[in-house]
């Protein structure tokens, strides 16, 4: 009799065969050349960055002291030359020589400070405006991006039905102009109706504190253009979300399950879903990025009182010292998001740990 092999186990179709459950077997190392490539290439970004954010003001015409003598005819050429070597403006140091001071000042933590607020620190200027739009565009950023990939998954998984409406009404939405939109909004919601206030954080009388009126005031005033910024950003990841939903369900391994009777809100949000949503990844880390720098005309339309006002108040005064701050900030938001999103994708994509491994 011939002798009969032992059977070895066989791997499910559907674990080994998905992008997102392939497992690395074995002792993987440390991808420590894939890291080492990252970190170079971030470094430099930053580097580019930063000499880019200080020459490029000092290409404009004018500077913040002039744009000060212009409001303000009273000032004497003593006073004036002391607030350019105050700023680092001075035309007695070369334009390396202030390229120098500049990082010699970045890395003790001195981003200068700012002549269009009153000579204060332009830390302490960004650090009162920051917190009011990461608050408000971060959270519409992430309900948007939560709405749009979810309700895009539902309308992929059920291509063909009446929800598929949604996807022209979203993206006919989103391409309005936001500022038209925040407009409406403010005409109907605000002027008409009375329901919102027609802008500013909060109302006139209301000192900011740790109170329930005051976070009432903020919620209140905050809601209208929030609501906007969902709207007309929520197209984009519901059309982005559905498209690759359709791809997806063409794979093989949806077929496998399927066929096996698995259960469909299984198949929709394990294999199906968890796929689709990677492309999204990196779009929603270079949006949670460019949330520092919030949204100008929102800003400018609801007077809120975020980055994105400040740093248009800055480039108007030419405040050096405050735009480079402002930029500063936003592209170190940028690359922690980029950072992160590497290492989510890394995370919801075995094959990528697989390849820099």
């Amino acid at each position: 009799m011939t002798a009969v092999e032992p059977q070895l186990p066989v791997d499910d179709a559907l674990e080994v065969g998905t992008t997102a459950t392939t497992a690395v077997k074995g002792r993987s190392r440390v991808p420590w050349r894939f890291l080492g490539g990252r970190a170079a290439f971030y470094l430099f970004t930053l580097w580019a960055a930063i000499t880019i954010n200080f020459f490029l003001p000092r290409l404009m015409r004018g500077d913040a002291v002039d744009q000060y003598l212009a409001r303000n005819r009273t000032v004497t050429p003593e006073a004036a030359d002391a607030l350019r070597a105050l700023l680092g403006l001075d035309t007695d140091k070369s334009l390396w020589q202030q390229y120098l001071d500049y990082w010699a000042l970045l890395l003790r933590g001195d981003l200068g400070i700012s002549l269009l607020h009153g000579l204060r620190p332009v830390t302490e200027v960004i650090g009162q405006a920051l917190p009011w739009t990461v608050g408000l565009v971060g959270f519409a950023t992430i309900v948007s991006f939560a709405i749009g990939t979810v309700g895009g998954a539902i309308v992929g998984w059920r291509r063909g039905s009446r929800a598929e409406v949604l996807i022209p009404i979203t993206t006919f939405l989103s391409t309005i102009p936001y500022f038209w939109l925040g407009l409406l909004a403010i005409a109907l919601f605000s002027v008409n109706l009375g329901w919102f206030p027609i802008g500013k954080a909060y109302g006139v009388g209301i000192s900011p504190e740790f109170s329930i009126e005051f976070i009432g005031q903020v919620i209140h005033h905050g809601t209208l253009p929030a609501v906007t910024i969902i709207i007309a950003s929520l197209g984009g990841w519901m059309l982005g979300m559905r498209n690759m939903m359709l791809t997806v369900l063409d794979e093989d391994y949806i077929t496998v399950a399927q066929a096996k009777g698995m259960p469909n809100r299984r198949v929709l949000w394990r294999y199906a879903a968890r796929n689709a949503v990677l492309p999204q990844i990196q779009s929603f880390a270079l949006s949670i990025g460019f949330i520092v720098g919030g949204t100008i005309v929102m800003e400018m339309v609801f007077s809120y009182p975020g980055v994105g006002k400040l740093l248009l108040d800055a480039t108007n005064a030419k405040d050096y010292a405050l735009m480079q701050g402002v930029f500063l900030v936003i592209t170190l938001s940028v690359l922690v998001a980029n950072i992160l999103a590497d290492v989510a994708y890394a995370f919801l994509d075995p094959r990528t740990r697989q390849t820099e491994a």
